[in-house]
């Protein structure tokens, strides 16, 4: 009779460069990623012709009403957090050379009027240029 029963105990297969992969993987996605503040308000942007990228450093949102937010803050706060947040940025970076822009998401229900006497209350905050986003539509 032949037995083919060995002595020796089976051997689990090892886990740990697996998991190790599956660790760097991980870390990899969490540094690539870009990740965004959330909106404080939702926001419809108003139509152009032109398809160009809004690519400002800093972003402000204006509801129809004439709100401004940043990240969780409304109003004049946000405005503070924006200039506070300039001046870190510059602090670092040299602004001379490469100047700061904003950028502005406005609500396309939001009246010119009111974006005109908002307008001036961002002078003072230091942004070489503020860019308004847009979306792609057919004007006539």
């Amino acid at each position: 009779m032949i037995s083919f029963a060995t002595d020796r105990p089976r051997r689990r297969p090892n886990l740990k460069p697996m998991i190790n992969v599956v660790f760097l993987l991980l870390i990899f996605f969490l540094i690539s990623a870009r990740l965004t503040p959330p909106e404080p308000f939702a926001v419809t942007p108003p139509e152009a012709q032109a398809e160009v990228e809004a690519q400002g450093d800093f972003t402000l949102f204006i509801s129809a009403k004439g709100q401004l937010g940043c990240r969780d803050l409304l109003d004049d706060p946000a405005l503070a957090a924006i200039e506070a947040a300039r001046t870190g940025h510059c602090a670092v970076t040299d602004c001379a050379t490469d100047p700061t822009r904003l950028t502005l998401r406005a609500d396309t229900a939001l009246p010119a009027a009111r974006l005109a006497q908002i307008l001036p209350r961002l002078v003072p905050l230091g942004f070489a240029q503020i860019e308004l986003v847009a979306q792609p539509g057919s004007m006539p």
